[in-house]
């Protein structure tokens, strides 16, 4: 086989593993933890589609035949990929994304010799960009799941499905689901029956998102001060071990009270001030407290950017990337 016909082989195959990278960068963005992140994946899912009509532009000219069946075969493969993770924990489905890029990687390379043996400086070009790009997203892969193994909030959370199987699905949201499912129900039921039955649908439905809001808030409640109880009793009895785990559970259920954070008069400072102090801690399980805590009451969208970038930080330290 001749160098050109062998670059034209690695386009196509390139081709179709590009368009299962954008694919998958779409189905990551429903899991960005923050609004950070879920900008990074878009900008990713759009450079991807470029990268296509890019390397789809070198096959043209380069006298490929115009192949519509791998793209196709590329979507497919993201949609079957995404389906099997759904039954693995979310770092296996980073793995997967991970094993990807570095396939993409060194084909770029692979691309680039070839390039150079036939004296192709477009194609060279092109597997320059591919290289860097492919590089740049292995670094932020390999990034999020050494904070996923730090512990931390990742930047990606589970989907629905990963939190069943990992057992991560919490019973304080039975309620809310029952009162939901017994109102379809009687939607259907009544649904032909005109005005008046709308009106006591949607009255029934409001008292029962009510009902399931304050069950939550019950629930939760009883819970994180059963929590705080066991703690201050274990702690006074001596038994500091399971203190400790009772602790580490209020911490991942955000059921500390501010005063445990590391940050003083944690809940009197507005966002830029907790900012500020988030960027100078540099204990991971003080930014997981903080995270955790700050998604379970404020909610504050740009203290839990900041504190997931600090949390990057840490963690592309621990893996050696600068």
């Amino acid at each position: 086989m001749s160098t050109q016909a062998h670059m034209i082989a690695q386009l196509r195959s390139m081709l179709q593993l590009t368009q299962t990278e954008a694919q998958v960068a779409r189905i990551r963005i429903a899991q960005a933890r923050t609004e950070a992140v879920r900008k990074e994946l878009t900008e990713n899912a759009q450079n991807a589609e470029r990268r296509t009509q890019e390397i789809t532009r070198e096959l043209q000219r380069l006298g490929g035949v115009a192949d519509i069946v791998s793209p196709l075969v590329g979507r497919v493969g993201a949609v079957v990929k995404g389906t099997v993770e759904q039954a693995g924990p979310v770092d296996e489905a980073l793995l997967g994304d991970l094993t990807l890029e570095h396939q993409l990687r060194d084909r770029a390379v692979y691309l680039r010799g070839l390039a150079e043996a036939a004296k192709d400086n477009g194609v060279r070009k092109l597997a320059d960009r591919l290289e860097q790009a492919h590089s740049a997203t292995i670094e932020w892969l390999t990034t999020v799941l050494a904070e996923h193994a730090l512990g931390g909030p990742p930047a990606l959370q589970p989907t629905p499905v990963q939190m069943v199987v990992g057992g991560a699905t919490r019973a304080v949201r039975l309620p809310v689901n029952f009162a939901r499912e017994q109102v379809s129900r009687f939607a259907a039921r009544l649904q032909q029956r005109g005005d008046q039955v709308r009106e006591v649908v949607t009255d029934t439905a409001g008292r029962a998102a009510r009902l399931g809001e304050d069950a939550r808030d019950v629930v939760l409640t009883g819970r994180n001060a059963a929590l705080d109880r066991a703690e201050q009793v274990s702690r006074r009895e001596g038994a500091t071990d399971a203190a400790q785990v009772l602790h580490e559970a209020r911490t991942r259920l955000g059921a500390l009270h501010a005063s445990e954070l590391p940050i003083r008069d944690y809940d009197a400072l507005g966002v830029s001030d907790v900012v500020a102090k988030v960027k100078q801690l540099d204990e991971v399980e003080d930014l997981n407290k903080v995270i955790v805590y700050e998604e379970a009451n404020k909610n504050r969208s740009g203290v839990v950017s900041a504190a997931q970038t600090r949390h990057a930080a840490l963690a592309q330290e621990v893996v050696g990337i600068r």
